[in-house]
């Protein structure tokens, strides 16, 4: 018998009896490592001078892109992972709005983030377009609501779907 020591056994389904998909640490793994990735490309925007990189006293073009590719990558390994432990059931509402709204997230993060670009921050082109408080704090917005769409991707129990016995008094 061929199984993986790293998958949690799976338990039958009480909708149709079939069984449902095991839980594939691997998978998860795999997205948490591009969670990861995505994290470090995050801190190299953000923080160069953690890896010797600061060349500027602002925040500027580059690093700013640099922050919302990790931030891409970020929601890509976490959508990854939570939409693994779903163990191949079908997808809650609230999970699927969930999802939406990391995306949503993200692109007001895009948006917050290349504000001067797009030319309706506070230093448009053709000036030097840097990371100011306005678009520190729509970040700050836009990463919230990232989190709260991954809050509601997550495959929560229903009350009657304990897996504790349940005692008769």
């Amino acid at each position: 018998m061929n199984e993986d020591p790293n998958s949690v056994p799976a338990k039958p389904s009480l909708e149709n009896g079939e069984k449902k998909q095991q839980l594939s640490f691997r998978h998860v793994r795999f997205g948490l490592a591009i969670a990861l990735v995505g994290f470090i490309f995050f801190l190299v925007g953000a923080r160069p001078s953690l890896f010797g990189l600061d060349r500027s006293p602002v925040v500027g073009f580059i690093q700013i892109a640099v922050m919302l590719i990790g931030i891409a990558i970020i929601c890509l390994g976490g959508y990854i992972t939570v939409r693994r432990m779903w163990r191949g059931e079908e997808v809650s509402i609230s999970a699927d709005i969930g999802m939406r709204v990391v995306a949503s997230g993200y692109v007001f993060a895009l948006f917050s983030g290349m504000a001067d670009v797009f030319g309706i921050g506070s230093h448009p082109l053709p000036g030097v377009p840097y990371f100011g408080v306005w678009q520190a704090r729509g970040m700050e917005v836009s990463l919230a609501i990232i989190a709260i769409g991954f809050i509601m991707m997550m495959p929560f129990q229903k009350r009657g779907d304990s897996p504790r016995k349940k005692h008769k008094v």
